[in-house]
């Protein structure tokens, strides 16, 4: 038994091991994918139909075979049809995303004074009922939305971001887009959700806040500005009524890594960033 496992250890090379997270990597995106989307429940009902399959093959029932095949054929056209939305998307966050996440150049003590400014800023608008739309940009890159907006690459504070969502101040109706430590661009235009479950007592600035989180994985801070009430969207989801220790724990999650990464996930990530600086020396 020794003997066998140290074959087996001997004949595994390095390509051999990049070629098994690679896999994992790919596996692990695609489960994550299908648990956020309209898929979880039709992989479910595809598993169910690829078993039928196999059991009427294995138990010679010819008819229900060639019937059950041929939903297969037809089944895998459907989805390409059905999940359009869900598949452009996909291959929009392969295109966009980056491996070497840029809240990883944040120093720690950074990271915090910027939380704290932001939680400053939310508790302070909150209370004056000012309306704020903020978007913490991820790895997916949002260049196509900072394009609507005006750059304005200005450190984070609390007076800072007052002074952009002040009612009358040229910039306060669009989004903020915060990008790793800086203030990146402001009056930026926002994608609508289509989403036509939501509560319709939610106004533009809620469904836009949920528009670009069903496109990338930004977080977005919402302030209602009728009743001073915090939200936060992430995933195409909205969780209102947020507390400011709660969202100072959030973002603290957030730029001190600390949030659920996969394993091989932030592993590949490493590798990718690693030959980057290489290449740059």
């Amino acid at each position: 038994m020794e003997n066998f496992l140290n074959n087996i250890m001997s004949s595994i090379g390095i390509t051999d091991v990049l070629d098994i997270l690679l896999v994992a990597f790919i596996v692990y995106k695609v489960l994550g994918f299908i648990r956020e989307t309209r898929a979880e429940q039709l992989a479910k009902g595809l598993l169910v139909l690829v078993a039928a399959t196999v059991l009427s093959n294995f138990l010679h029932l010819y008819t229900l075979h060639w019937l059950l095949s041929g939903l297969m054929t037809v089944g895998l056209i459907a989805i390409v049809v059905i999940f359009q939305p869900e598949l452009r998307r996909a291959l929009e966050h392969l295109g966009r995303s980056r491996f070497a996440n840029i809240m990883n150049d944040i120093d720690k003590d950074e990271a915090k004074r910027m939380v704290v400014e932001i939680v400053r800023a939310v508790e302070s608008m909150s209370s004056s009922k000012t309306g704020a739309l903020m978007v913490i940009e991820r790895e997916i890159t949002l260049s196509d939305i900072v394009e609507t907006g005006t750059i304005i690459d200005a450190s984070i504070s609390a007076e800072m971001i007052g002074n952009i969502f002040y009612e009358g101040a040229p910039l306060h109706d669009g989004a903020l887009i915060l990008r790793g430590d800086r203030l990146y661009a402001a009056g930026c235009v926002l994608p609508l959700t289509q989403n036509k479950e939501l509560n319709k007592e939610l106004g533009t600035r809620h469904r836009a806040g949920i528009g670009i989180t069903e496109n990338s994985d930004a977080l977005v801070i919402i302030v209602s500005e009728e009743t001073g009430v915090i939200s936060i969207a992430q995933n195409g989801q909205l969780t209102r009524f947020i507390e400011a220790k709660r969202i100072e724990k959030i973002l603290l999650s957030l730029y001190l890594q600390e949030d659920k990464r996969g394993f091989f996930t932030e592993k590949i990530s490493r590798v990718f960033n690693r030959g980057g600086k290489d290449a740059e020396k």
